[in-house]
């Protein structure tokens, strides 16, 4: 069974950094490549980044690129999202998801995604 636990969200001020965890469990995690989507509050699913599944391919958003940072750590079946500079645009619930289909930016649909961690961008 597919799990995955977002953790390290907060209440953070403009131009502050977070690092956001997801601890994943129940599949092979190398093999598949690993999304961060966001829900801002009132709007639907919004993709931020992904990577593959031996890390060696990132992408992002117009939105994030230059401040967020994907990675991912497959021994310790963890995926992180480093987040620098932040916009009170950025706050939101975020999820890392396995398996999206999107266009563009927005999320249709995930197959496996966490509980989410609240990002708060706020003086």
């Amino acid at each position: 069974q597919v799990r995955l636990v977002e953790s390290g969200g907060g209440l953070v001020q403009p131009g502050g950094s977070l690092r956001l965890s997801c601890a994943a469990s129940g599949f092979r995690f190398s093999s598949y490549s690993m999304n961060w989507v966001r829900q801002p509050p009132g709007k639907g699913l919004e993709w931020v980044s992904s990577i593959t599944g031996l890390g060696l391919t990132t992408t992002y958003a117009d939105s994030v690129k230059g401040r967020f940072t994907v990675s991912r750590d497959n021994a310790k079946r963890t995926l992180y999202l480093q987040m620098n500079s932040l916009k009170p645009e950025d706050t939101a619930v975020y999820y890392c998801a396995e398996g999206i289909q999107r266009t563009g930016t927005v999320v249709a649909s995930t197959t496996s995604r966490g509980q989410g961690t609240q990002v708060t961008v706020s003086s």
